[in-house]
């Protein structure tokens, strides 16, 4: 599709800038930031999930060789007028009055070594009072289930919540009249569907050093996806001003939403305040998994209807969501993603959140679409074969398209939903023969995309080399499709471009990098500014030529009389105007800053073949296919890596994953041995096929590719299990014990 568009580096395959670096082990990733005179901290956790804290005493700690600085919720800035969300998130960061999850951060100390440190947090006393603890949010609804928070009034609901409760908010999304049409159906399918807490399980824990100096000014260095919102983050928590915080962004070892918030930062610029050195944390794996934000685990009802040539004529949705210990879970989100695939004139969604005791959830790349899509597509599914369609064709008679107004506010612009469909069909891994005891699954995933605000600066070095400075940490190769992007746009070769990832005080703001924004966003934010540059050059060349800017024209890297101007004038490249910069105007930079619209909303079909032992219950995916309508896939490699990463992360979401707390609310699998993440010999070789509908809001026709290729996995795991084994599955993970008991029972 590149090539019919006439792009020149767009769609090529080049090596990525921060290969080299990241290959040879020379880039530096969130823990290998060092200074002289660093101390190291070390965070103290609850064992407990539910409990009052009556006393914290630290003097032991505070006496003990090395120990140079004890904090606790008291050295942060009172919190009594704080607002209800000020509070949850100050608190969830380092408890004050009760601890709500197991692991959750008491007090944290800083010392002249790790093992100091760690003998320092042993020796700090917590005096408890041990409450009743509930991790089900089904539990935490009951009447009489054990209130996290005494000032949880619910949102959304016809009347005003006046008593104590754990449900944060009710939400509803509606268009038509559901049960009219409901009434009018053939065919009726009802289930409810339970997706568990998961853990995003980067590989790169989290890490920090934050350094306070005696202006009052700090200085951190953090693995994050999003160096700005760790500077208003903390400065919130800590009550500064954000132009006294710097934040250094280092090269980031995965994070997949789960490295969008912070947890250390805080406490280590306030060891760093109290102590007069700088203080480095690092989580043990352990902390990851117990302290940090997994996904919401669900409860989802799900009511289809059709006639009986498959027309859907209703689709309701129950969603429940676990928001962890404190409000902020994903339920919007996944309310907005269910149905959206589907042109249908009559849609209820009712969504409640609920507050458990475990970990606040964070994002997971496309932050409660999986969960609710899982049940969606799953009734889709189970509809189809009802009326004896096949499930691609099922889809396609009902998809949404350009036009389709979605029950959750846009009409929708092209989108690629049938070309993905009708790409499924055609694809030879759906005409493959199953073998004996092997199902096939085939689903739909959806993500509607972000803008929000991004800047960049291009700046031309004397030589004609092009110098991009941008702030959105990189996380999928986005230094790659931003020089590529600006190497379309200026008509220079991509090997004269170079692009650094600034930080806080060093370029203009940019938000976080998720929501699959950053290629779109802030690589908007590059072509304005290389716009920027190309007005510059153009004037420079026309005042050379003693004509006007608009007689000239910009085209393959150089400046041209539009035809017709009666100039005699040989074409300026820009190495020859960068030459003559400082007699013709001085340096040649462009800048951009932008809020962006019109993010493209993306579409995926996800296919599986599972083979599943019947002695055993084993499921193993045989084969997945991945298709994906990425509007222009700008770095093409880098595209189908988000797919693949996608499809593996909701494999094993799909069959093994799952967070697994005892009646004590404690989480019994906080590391790699227990939580099971797959890897290569759990995994088929995936196949993808990007499908390219450009998005019209945007110069290149960029959509958003990083979270829509995680959405309909566990549909498509979840109904090709279901065929292999005859028995419709509606509890995730897939695991044998599971599965047996479905061949067993029937049911």
């Amino acid at each position: 599709m590149s090539a019919a568009q006439g792009l020149k580096y767009i769609g090529t395959r080049p090596v990525r800038p921060d290969g080299l670096e990241k290959v040879t082990g020379r880039a530096n990733f969130g823990a290998d930031h060092a200074m002289p005179g660093m101390l190291h901290g070390k965070v103290v956790r609850s064992p407990h999930a539910h409990a009052r804290i009556r006393s914290i005493d630290t003097s032991r700690a505070e006496a003990m060789p090395g120990v140079l600085a004890v904090i606790t919720a008291a050295d942060f800035p009172d919190r009594t007028n704080f607002s209800f969300g000020r509070k949850g998130f100050n608190n969830n960061l380092i408890a004050s009055d009760k601890v709500l999850y197991h692991g959750h951060a008491v007090a944290a100390v800083a010392a002249t070594s790790v093992q100091a440190a760690e003998a320092a947090a042993e020796a700090v006393v917590v005096d408890y009072e041990v409450l009743e603890a509930v991790t089900d949010a089904l539990q935490a609804l009951e009447p009489d289930a054990p209130i996290l928070h005494d000032d949880l009034r619910t949102q959304g609901l016809p009347e005003p919540s006046t008593a104590s409760t754990n449900l944060v908010k009710k939400q509803v999304i509606s268009k038509g009249d559901v049960e009219a049409a409901f009434a009018k159906a053939d065919e009726i399918v009802e289930r409810t569907f339970v997706t568990p807490m998961v853990h995003q399980g980067y590989i790169e824990p989290h890490a920090c050093v934050g350094s306070f100096n005696e202006d009052g000014q700090a200085t951190v260095w953090c693995s994050t996806q999003g160096h700005f919102g760790v500077r208003s983050m903390t400065a919130m928590a800590l009550g500064m001003d954000e132009g006294d915080i710097r934040v250094i962004a280092s090269e980031i070892g995965g994070g997949f939403g789960g490295k969008t918030t912070i947890y250390l930062e805080p406490l280590a610029v306030k060891l760093s305040e109290k102590s007069g050195r700088p203080v480095k944390m690092v989580m043990t794996r352990e902390d990851v998994f117990r302290a940090t934000g997994p996904a919401s685990g669900t409860v989802n009802t799900i009511k289809i209807g059709c006639k009986r040539d498959g027309t859907i004529v209703g689709m309701y949705a129950k969603l429940i969501y676990e928001a962890g210990a404190f409000p902020g879970s994903p339920l919007g989100a996944g309310a907005m993603c269910i149905f959206a695939p589907y042109d249908v004139d009559n849609v209820l969604i009712e969504g409640f959140e609920v507050v458990v005791n475990r970990p606040r959830v964070a994002a997971y790349r496309a932050p409660g679409a999986p969960q609710s899509m899982f049940a969606g597509e799953s009734v889709i599914d189970e509809l189809a074969e009802i009326v004896g369609l096949d499930p691609i064709d099922f889809r396609l008679k009902n998809a949404a398209s350009e036009g389709t107004h979605a029950a959750y506010g846009p009409t929708f612009g092209p989108v690629g939903l049938r070309e993905c469909l009708e790409a499924a069909k055609a694809h030879p891994n759906y005409a493959k023969p199953l073998g004996e005891d092997e199902g096939r699954g085939v689903a739909a995933g959806f993500w509607f995309n972000g803008g929000n605000q991004s800047s960049a600066e291009v700046h031309i070095t004397d030589s004609g080399m092009v110098k991009i400075v941008e702030g959105s940490p990189d996380i999928g190769g986005s230094r790659a499709s931003m020089a590529l992007m600006a190497a379309e746009t200026l008509g220079v070769p991509y090997e004269r471009m170079r692009i650094r990832v600034a930080d806080t005080d060093s370029t203009g703001y940019c938000a976080t990098t998720g929501g699959s924004r950053t290629t779109f966003a802030t690589g908007l934010a590059v072509i304005r500014a290389c716009e920027d540059v190309i007005r510059q050059l153009k004037a420079r060349a026309a005042a050379s030529w003693g004509i006007e800017p608009d007689q000239v024209e910009w085209s393959d890297g150089e400046a041209r009389p539009v035809p017709g101007v009666n100039v005699e004038a040989e074409p300026l490249s820009l190495t020859d105007l960068a030459r003559t910069a400082a007699r013709t105007g001085g340096p040649i930079s462009g800048r951009a800053s932008l809020t962006a619209q019109g993010p493209g909303p993306a579409f995926s079909v996800n296919m599986a073949d599972v083979h599943v032992d019947r002695e055993t219950g084993r499921a193993t995916v045989t084969s997945f296919t991945a298709i994906q309508d990425a509007g222009t896939a700008i770095h093409p490699d880098y595209v189908e890596g988000q797919m693949q990463g996608g499809a593996a992360q909701g494999i094993g979401w799909a069959l093994n994953e799952e967070y697994i707390y005892d009646d004590n609310g404690v989480l019994d699998n906080p590391g790699f041995l227990d939580y099971r993440v797959p890897v290569a010999s759990d995994l088929p070789m995936i196949d993808t096929e990007i499908v390219e509908v450009p998005n019209p809001n945007h110069p290149y026709g960029v959509r958003g590719c990083g979270e829509t290729p995680i959405v309909a996995p566990l549909a498509a795991v979840g109904n090709a299990v279901s065929h292999a084994v005859g028995v419709r599955m509606t509890e995730l993970p897939l695991s044998p014990p599971k599965v047996l008991e479905a061949i067993t029972n029937g049911s």
